[in-house]
């Protein structure tokens, strides 16, 4: 993904998108910057990934504060037992707590968690929650996800469609149909959202499936990038479509750019 992406997650949640009433009345102060940041860091004494989870597995039955600090640490580390933990508090009543839970799943895939997950993407009226669930369904290679993927690209805020695009590139990579549908919508999406960050992600998933795909669609997506290389209004995403384009590595899509280079079409 571009620099602009990596940036906007880098900034954690206090630019995403979402409605301010819902800002004020669920998440209060406890959201000024990103929650994980906000919480305290591991104790000093716990040197090794094995005693973090120990820890983590005993504040996961505590208090919410300490509950915050076991999510914190399966967002970080894999083990097995926090499961059984992790998916009762996707349905916290504390955002921060279902916020957390479905990036330590996301670390944790669950089988067992993804009903409750895309109900999160579906239903939860915080948008952080929603974003969360966007990105760590994408580490779930299971055909329910896609379409509830591809209904939050198109409908959802931008944060929340800007991590659908990624999780898509995964989810459709697990099979030739679901590579199909996913370049459909993502290829809509490339051309007509509003945000440039989100057509950039679009063309980061859609290099990712290209090898998956018919002949008909890879001809699609080269032209599409070219398209977007040549008119889109956005430095950064003709950028994104420019590099896209040169990963591809076809003889026709190397013709294709030294043409364009020629005639000083390409900046």
């Amino acid at each position: 993904m571009n620099d602009s992406v990596s940036k906007l997650e880098g900034e954690g949640l206090a630019n995403l998108a979402i409605d301010p009433e819902v800002l004020a009345n669920e998440l209060a102060a406890e959201l000024v910057g990103d929650p994980l940041d906000e919480i305290k860091n591991l104790d000093d004494d716990s040197k090794t990934a094995a005693q973090e989870c120990e820890k983590g597995l005993i504040w996961l039955s505590q208090g919410h504060q300490e509950r915050l600090q076991g999510l914190r640490v399966f967002c970080e580390y894999r083990d097995p037992r926090a499961l059984p933990l992790l998916i009762p508090l996707l349905q916290e009543p504390c955002p921060v707590e279902r916020m957390s839970a479905v990036y330590a799943l996301g670390r944790n895939p669950c089988p067992r968690a993804i009903e409750i997950l895309l109900q999160l993407l579906q239903r939860d009226s915080n948008a952080y929650v929603r974003k969360a669930t966007a990105w760590s369904l994408g580490n779930y290679a299971d055909s329910r996800v896609l379409e509830p993927l591809l209904n939050s690209l198109q409908n959802d805020v931008a944060a929340v469609r800007l991590w659908a695009a990624s999780s898509l590139a995964e989810v459709g990579s697990s099979s030739e149909k679901n590579a199909e549908l996913a370049t459909s919508k993502l290829i809509t999406s490339v051309l007509i959202d509003a945000e440039p960050v989100v057509r950039s992600n679009c063309i980061w998933s859609l290099g990712r499936l290209y090898e998956k795909l018919n002949n008909i669609l890879q001809k699609e997506i080269d032209d599409v990038f070219s398209t977007i290389l040549l008119e889109d209004q956005e430095p950064s995403v003709r950028y994104e479509a420019r590099v896209a384009l040169e990963q591809l590595d076809t003889p026709q899509i190397k013709e294709k750019l030294k043409n364009l280079s020629e005639q000083g079409l390409l900046a």
